[in-house]
């Protein structure tokens, strides 16, 4: 059996953008209160009853947070541009420790009504994408 599990989580943060559509705006250094949430699947470890302690989980987000709460985006390392779709990458390689079992990672801004969702392939059971042997093997 595979079981998936989630955590959530929010930051602040300012950001330009060069864009077509809405250009003004976007030019400008403007924030939004970001939500995330990543997805965890595996099977439940006998002895522990979980897929991965929630407190670990919340312990690898922190840490993610705090290279992204209340800073500019743009000034990120190995974030650039800072799009939904690229700050669900920069989440999911912030969490090597958890490759194995994540499997989604979502980005969204409520008060614009906006997201993205990361879908990576679940691993066969007891195996990391690479196969347990390098690197994980994004599609």
């Amino acid at each position: 059996m595979r079981f998936t599990i989630s955590q959530r989580f929010f930051f602040d943060a300012a950001h330009t953008l060069k864009r077509e559509i809405e250009a003004e705006g976007s030019r400008r250094i403007h924030g939004h209160t970001y939500h995330a949430e990543v997805w965890l699947s595996g099977p439940r470890d006998p002895q522990t009853g979980m897929v991965v302690d929630l407190g670990l989980l919340r312990r690898h987000l922190d840490a993610v947070r705090e290279q992204l709460d209340h800073h500019l985006l743009d000034d990120v390392p190995g974030l650039h541009p800072p799009t939904l779709e690229n700050l669900c990458l920069f989440i999911a390689d912030a969490l090597p420790a958890l490759r194995e079992s994540l499997v989604r990672v979502r980005v969204w801004r409520e008060a614009l009504g906006d997201g993205c969702t990361l879908d990576l392939p679940p691993p066969p059971l007891g195996e990391g994408w690479g196969g347990g042997t390098g690197p994980a093997q994004r599609p």
